[in-house]
């Protein structure tokens, strides 16, 4: 049997995922008890409503988020972020180099990267000293014909300077970005399934997904 293995955060009112960008206001459009003057005695509904920043949560960043001309949201094929064979490469930073991928099958595949940095979501020491790419193992990464990269770390690349050698190397090259993912130590190293789809935005570049993977036979 197929097994589900939910790898995103669920998103909360106020959470912060960024420092600088405020956290989602989460209410209702129209309330349960507002509901019933406009329905027959005995039916109610929510409707809710979320005041959001695209980069929230666990998020897929498309070339849009780059680049002016890249593909957006909506441009995004629905075969480039969802099935795609996983691979899971287990490292420790804060820099991760080239090194860590060398002799892996990469080709066409999700290669997620876990760091354990999921451990600290939700506190302050998610924000600074976190584990990333170097532009020399994005390049290696483009290189090996990738699919997607994703990393359960506050951001894919160095943030202690204003440079973004890692989005500007794989979304240059047309290969998306998924960011605070968690629950990768769950994995084995391959045979699943990554899937990360977001909804079809025009003129966006990033949106939170429903990261998951599946394992079991529809993976082998």
């Amino acid at each position: 049997m197929a097994r589900l293995i939910e790898l995103n955060h669920v998103i909360e009112a106020g959470m912060v995922t960024y420092k600088g960008v405020p956290g989602p206001i989460i209410c209702d459009f129209l309330s349960r008890p507002e509901s019933r003057a406009l329905y027959a005695p005995g039916t109610e509904f929510q409707i809710g409503r979320i005041d959001m920043v695209a980069n929230t949560g666990t998020y897929l960043d498309t070339p849009f988020h780059r680049f002016a001309d890249g593909i957006d949201l909506a441009g995004m094929p629905l075969d480039a972020v969802t099935a795609l064979p996983g691979l899971v490469v287990r490292a420790s930073g804060p820099a991760i180099d080239a090194e860590a991928f060398v002799g892996l099958e990469l080709t066409g595949r999700a290669v997620l990267v876990q760091t354990g940095w999921d451990r600290h979501w939700r506190t302050d020491a998610y924000f600074s000293g976190h584990p990333f790419l170097t532009g020399e193992a994005a390049a290696f990464l483009r290189d090996a014909g990738v699919a997607l990269v994703g990393i359960d770390s506050h951001n894919i690349d160095d943030t202690s300077g204003q440079a973004r050698p890692v989005h500007t190397i794989l979304l240059g090259a047309g290969i998306p970005i998924c960011e605070h993912l968690t629950n990768l130590a769950v994995l084995p190293d391959d045979g699943f399934l990554f899937s990360a789809p977001p909804p079809r935005v025009r003129g966006m570049g990033t949106f939170p997904v429903r990261a998951h993977a599946i394992l079991g036979a529809e993976a082998s």
